[in-house]
């Protein structure tokens, strides 16, 4: 089954592919530890997918009619954004934004976040996209992005065991604008505490609000999701930051960036940071609105004896511009312009080994159709755009991928549905496949395999290694947005009507 490509589907969606890869074990976080590599140190999946026979299904469970997210497996929970097509609730009906709490073992609800929609203008909450924001999982608390550019703190175990504070207004949280509250039952969220991008930082998100949070000891760091209006030509805070940074604790914004990104964002910041260290210390990595690749020096601590009022601004390393022969002032006037005009940058970047790989190119919606991949030397100070590429490789088009770094080969994709090997030394292709269907999500390497799904509902496992081999092709119910993830043994799904849990033999 297919769906129609919507504006948010088609920008903020794929940066949403990939979660976070460590030894066999719990998945906590969108992208491997704090270098968002998109490898997985899990084994004993499986070769060939097939949920439509039930071979190797351990459990399947129903979402919504879109889902953008990729499953976080933290806890012996398993959470997926979505929307409120399939009411779980008869109390929640309507259009909004469900963040599920899935049990492990058997995919059965725990509780579910549910958001109401910014209902002023479609533009600021594309309709029925849900939340496309993969959680970041710490312990008891969690920490994920709403469909209505809000940074939420959660209790893993909802409200089933009392509601926890400071934040205490769940009922006035779940109702939809103008509407009386709805009293919160045992199946909903806890939330801890708030941090609204638009009333405390500045933004004005478009289409929708997308970001995994990279936590750093008690620190957040989180993309703002700022972008244009409704006509696409303006910014209407153009003075707003890019990435902030946030007491884990307490939701306190502590740190901005200072960059000015905001006039020159195409279309929305959409990126989500990354961090590791460089040169023996550790850098935050930044992928802007504006076709920038930005290096920073991390925030301390976040009691660093700042006021409650005060916020610093981030030490910038280094900047990379990944096409500095396109416009860079009043880039709006080449919206709908396929043939020229400025870059943006939307999926993460993976840091290894002091290189920095991102992908990005002309918007896929309202830009130019060209695209590149490059590996950039992050060890190096100040704007390193011309002295800073270690190699370059072109694509048809703008590309979501977060790469996969295994082994000397960087496995990712682009829009359009192909799907790339490259030798990660020099950025020569080993291999490329043309998929059936566009491509929002990344490449997941796991078990000396290479997974990855399409916007048509195929699904694609080819061998990890420099000569192509295909060991399953198959389609699942309907397409697919975003990664598979791997945790405890298990490969998990999520299509845009289900997530299934697989595994070999099960």
């Amino acid at each position: 089954m297919t769906h129609r490509a919507t504006p948010i589907a088609g920008t903020i969606v794929v940066v949403l592919g990939l979660t976070l890869f460590a030894t066999a074990a719990d998945q906590r976080q969108w992208g491997q530890a704090h270098s968002r590599n998109m490898v997985s140190a899990e084994r004993d999946l499986p070769d060939t997918i097939d949920p439509a026979s039930g071979k190797g299904v351990l459990w399947s469970a129903d979402l919504g009619s879109e889902t953008h997210t990729t499953p976080i497996v933290a806890g012996g929970r398993v959470y997926v954004g979505t929307n409120n097509e399939s009411p779980r609730d008869p109390r929640h009906k309507g259009d909004r934004g469900v963040l599920l709490c899935l049990d492990e073992k058997d995919g059965h609800l725990l509780w579910q976040l549910v958001s109401p929609k910014l209902d002023a203008d479609p533009y600021l909450d594309w309709p029925k996209a849900g939340i496309v924001s993969s959680p970041t999982v710490d312990g008891d608390r969690l920490y994920v992005m709403t469909n209505r550019a809000e940074i939420v703190c959660l209790d893993v175990r909802g409200l089933a065991n009392g509601n926890d504070g400071p934040f205490k207004d769940e009922a006035k949280y779940l109702a939809p604008t103008n509407a009386a509250p709805v009293e919160p039952g045992p199946l909903d969220a806890d939330i801890l505490w708030v941090f609204d991008m638009v009333s405390q930082a500045g933004i004005h998100p478009h289409d929708g609000a997308h970001c995994s949070v990279l936590l750093d000891g008690d620190l957040l760091y989180c993309n703002s999701c700022n972008g244009v209006d409704n006509t696409h030509r303006k910014i209407r805070k153009p003075d707003a930051p890019s990435l902030v940074v946030l007491d884990k604790r307490t939701g306190r914004m502590v740190a901005k960036d200072a960059e000015h990104i905001g006039p020159r964002v195409f279309h929305s910041t959409w990126s989500s940071p990354a961090m590791g260290p460089v040169n023996g210390k550790p850098q935050v990595i930044f992928g802007g609105g504006d076709g920038v690749v930005y290096g920073f020096e991390p925030v301390a601590n976040a009691g660093d004896g700042r006021g409650a009022g005060d916020v610093a601004a981030l030490k910038r390393v280094w900047r990379f511009d990944i096409d500095p022969a396109g416009p860079k002032e009043n880039v709006h006037k080449y919206t709908t312009n396929r043939r020229e005009g400025p870059c943006n940058i939307l999926a993460m970047p993976v840091l290894h080994e002091g290189r920095v790989y991102v992908g990005g190119g002309g918007d896929l919606w309202w830009g130019k159709r060209q695209g590149y991949f490059k590996c950039i030397d992050a060890t190096k100070v100040g704007d390193v755009t011309g002295t800073g590429e270690i190699w370059s490789y072109p694509l048809k088009g703008q590309t979501y991928a977060v790469p996969a770094i295994h082994e000397g080969m960087v496995f990712l994709t682009d829009c359009g549905g192909t799907i790339y090997c490259l030798d990660a030394a020099t950025g020569k292709a080993h291999w490329t496949h043309k998929a059936d269907g566009e491509i929002w999500g990344s490449v997941l390497v796991a078990d000396g395999k290479a997974y990855v799904g399409t916007r048509r509902g195929e699904f694609l496992v080819f061998a990890a290694g420099r000569e192509k081999k295909v060991l399953s092709d198959t389609y699942l119910d309907s397409g697919v947005s975003g990664t598979p993830t791997a945790a405890n043994g298990v490969l998990y799904v999520a299509t845009q009507r289900k997530v299934y849990a697989l595994k070999r033999g099960g």
